[in-house]
């Protein structure tokens, strides 16, 4: 969209007669009289707030001089967003990055905010320019490099909330499981409570004897020192319940069918609770057995809160550390801890394909030395990357390794591999295989841009039907600034 001209007034002025205004800029302060010679007349527009100077597809490219006033540039992106690019004051000059790099139309939006004066010349009229002004060739190019600088870790930003907002529903479905297994665990730890009194109750009126005293106190010393057994085959499991639950009817134990799966999940057998049998008549006996599969199952629910709250915090540090590891600068990484927490939040995507992860860490890893953006970026890319390559109950191979003082990062799939053709692409911006709206062809971009750009590293990748790895190589003190 061009300026419009029923709200915009605008006048051809030669370029001498505005010299004076254009050493205001700072771009133009060493200017000379000479160098305006090239360009002829400059178009001096004097714009209300509100007004559209161009929009995302407009081919008549300009570069502008803001002199009074004020401009918001944005940048419409495909998935319906608008990353802001920044907020122009007066004496900034803008437009040169399409220019500069060729393109045929402009990808932004500039709109004035506040009622504004500015100088634009066309394509020809800026290479003029810059062939003729040293100083204002090497301004504007800086310009650039600061601007392209800018909105690539604008997009890094961006694509890392993407990931997040990605993650997110996996995220609430990883909390939700452990906070109901606490909340049903919790509610059965108070059913138990209830009868454990109620039991203890009744024991304590049957005027125990000694030997009778002596039995409960080993079974209770046992049951206290409760810790998880080696599961069992489901048939292995089935026959040793079967088993026991004979044995507990055949002693006259009410509520057998559920003693029976609570001692067998422990560890417990009938050779275990003979004591019992020989110690107490059958009515005792009943009430003996009942108190402790009470015991022993309010254990169990213990250490499954105890574990679902450990795997709600390891979620919580996971993300934590995901999410703000590009602010923690300056500081060592261990790279098995930042892949650790990057596989806890993708661990739901895992399971949805049924993948398989082996892990084969090397020993002496170094940490590697970070003065830039954090490498959960780094791994999340990969990894969905593999995800979405591996076939259903496929296996993810991650190794680590030392080669050349550098720590090296391997992230293998069983995919169909990358095919020759697109393989010199694959690390360019926007190169995406996957369908129109589930790829955005950034990930590998700000992978190669993370590892060679902030770390000095390398990256690269290897490929073959049913093996493709991406190689991570990191120095282990970054000295990038």
């Amino acid at each position: 969209m061009e300026v419009n001209q029923t709200t915009v007034t605008s006048k051809l002025v030669p370029a001498r007669e505005l010299l004076s205004q254009l050493r205001q800029i700072p771009l133009f302060q060493n200017i000379k009289e000479q160098d305006l010679d090239c360009i002829g007349e400059i178009e001096v527009l004097d714009a209300p707030a509100g007004t559209v100077l161009f929009s995302p597809g407009e081919t008549h490219l300009y570069f502008w001089v803001l002199m009074e006033g004020e401009i918001r540039a944005t940048k419409p992106e495909a998935d319906g967003a608008c990353t802001l690019l920044g907020t122009l004051k007066a004496g900034e000059t803008f437009g040169e990055v399409p220019l500069l790099t060729g393109a045929s139309s402009t990808p932004v939006h500039a709109e004035t905010i506040a009622d504004s004066r500015l100088f634009r010349v066309d394509g020809p009229t800026f290479w003029s320019l810059m062939s003729t002004c040293p100083v204002v060739r090497s301004g504007v190019l800086a310009n650039m490099g600061h601007r392209l600088e800018a909105y690539q870790l604008l997009t890094l930003h961006r694509e890392k909330l993407i990931s997040l907002g990605t993650l997110a529903a996996g995220l609430m479905h990883e909390l939700n499981n452990p906070g109901a297994a606490a909340r049903r665990a919790a509610a059965q730890l108070r059913e138990n409570l209830v009868r454990l009194q109620e039991i203890s109750l009744r024991i304590t009126e049957a005027n125990l004897t000694s030997e009778q005293k002596i039995c409960l106190a080993e079974l209770q010393a046992e049951a206290l020192k409760f810790q998880k057994t080696q599961p069992m085959s489901s048939l292995e499991q089935a026959d040793a319940e079967e088993a026991m639950l004979e044995w507990l009817e055949s002693s006259g134990v009410e509520n057998a069918w559920k003693l029976a799966p609570t001692l067998i999940a422990v560890g417990w057998h009938s050779e275990d609770i003979e004591c019992a049998k020989q110690a107490f008549p059958p009515g005792i006996l009943s009430d003996a057995l009942n108190w402790l599969e009470a015991l022993l199952s309010s254990m169990q629910l213990v250490s499954t809160v105890e574990e679902s709250i450990t795997r709600v915090t390891d979620l919580v540090v996971a993300v934590k550390k995901y999410a703000y590891d590009d602010k923690n600068r300056g500081r060592d990484i261990d790279i098995h801890e930042s892949i650790h927490s990057t596989l806890t939040i993708l661990a739901h995507k895992f399971r949805q394909k049924q993948i398989a992860i082996e892990k084969r860490f090397g020993p002496d890893m170094p940490k590697v030395k970070t003065t830039g953006t954090g490498l959960s970026q780094v791994w999340t890319n990969l990894l969905d990357n593999a995800i979405d390559a591996s076939p259903e109950k496929g296996e993810i191979t991650i190794r680590t390794w030392v080669e050349d003082g550098k720590a090296c990062i391997g992230i293998a799939d069983e995919g169909t591999g990358v095919s020759p053709e697109i393989r010199d692409h694959i690390f360019e911006p926007f190169f995406t295989t996957k369908p129109v709206g589930v790829g955005t062809g950034l990930g590998l971009d700000i992978a190669h841009r993370i590892v060679v750009g902030q770390f000095g590293g390398k990256i690269d990748f290897t490929s073959k039907p049913g093996n493709t790895e991406f190689i991570v190589c990191l120095p282990e003190k970054n000295e990038k600034k």
